[in-house]
């Protein structure tokens, strides 16, 4: 196997012996100069296939045993909804379990609005994702409330095949586009469309507009987070208001505080990561 990128000293990109571009994952595979030969197969832990490359640099940063567990995840998920999944799910994943750490560890634990309409939609994945939040406890000792499953379960269900009406796709995109141009507009950024952070920032808003759209009602339980995170960040709550507003006024959708404060959430990260 010849390795010809370094994405961390843990983690490269590789070529098979039929010449296609692999991630692997190993103790010290990134560590020498490339290009090399690896000649101690015994070195790998993990390998995956067709590997989006804007993911490589996120790759770089995750801690490698939620790598590993949510590969093992996925795996599952695979096996259990008896089909094939996106082949980044490991790493968004991984992203994502390592985003809601850090979460907790700052004091934000969320309820997701929409947790009761996943659950009853999707029970299949919903189950997978409380084995997923117990596969992650035993592989990392990371331990994540019951309420993160339903986060885990969304990222399971955008990662299989998704179909919908022409009509409801041109509506979302159209949405999307303007909801854009209201964070552009407000934060003074040019959203980079190619990047991870780009397309969860999309997920996020694709499920808010479908749950917005369908009449779905949720419980009020963020108002008293939004009050305390609108004073420290005033320009991205705003923000999140003219969303909101615009949902209001175009479509007559109307956003709770829970809902404003995972916008904040979502246009906080991808502000930051344009930065």
């Amino acid at each position: 196997m010849r390795i010809i990128k370094k994405i961390n000293t843990s983690a490269a990109l590789a070529l098979d012996s039929a010449g296609r571009e692999i991630v692997v994952l190993g103790k010290g595979v990134g560590f020498p100069p490339v290009p090399y030969e690896l000649t101690d197969i015994s070195r790998i832990e993990r390998t995956f296939y067709d590997i989006d490359p804007k993911y490589l640099g996120m790759i770089a940063e995750l801690p490698q045993p939620i790598v590993l567990a949510s590969a093992d995840i996925a795996d599952l998920a695979e096996i259990e909804l008896n089909c094939r999944l996106n082949p980044n799910l490991p790493f968004t994943l991984a992203d994502h379990l390592n985003f809601a750490v850090e979460r907790l560890k700052s004091g934000i634990d969320l309820t997701n609005p929409i947790a009761y309409d996943i659950r009853h939609l999707y029970p299949k994945e919903s189950a997978l994702a409380d084995q997923a939040l117990e596969i992650l406890k035993e592989q990392t000792g990371l331990i994540l409330p019951e309420g993160e499953a339903v986060n885990v379960a969304m990222h399971l269900i955008n990662a299989e095949a998704e179909s919908g009406d022409l009509h409801s796709v041109l509506m979302t995109m159209k949405i999307l586009s303007e909801v854009e141009r209201i964070v552009e507009k407000n934060l003074r950024i040019q959203l980079d469309r190619e990047s991870y952070h780009y397309s969860r920032f999309v997920m996020h808003l694709r499920y808010l507009i479908n749950r917005l759209a369908s009449g779905t009602q949720t419980e009020e339980r963020g108002a008293d987070m939004l009050r305390t995170l609108s004073k420290e960040y005033p320009s991205i709550y705003l923000c999140a208001r003219e969303i909101a507003n615009y949902f209001r006024a175009t479509w007559g959708w109307s956003c709770n505080d829970e809902e404003v404060l995972y916008l904040m959430l979502h246009i906080n990260r991808v502000q930051e990561r344009n930065q």
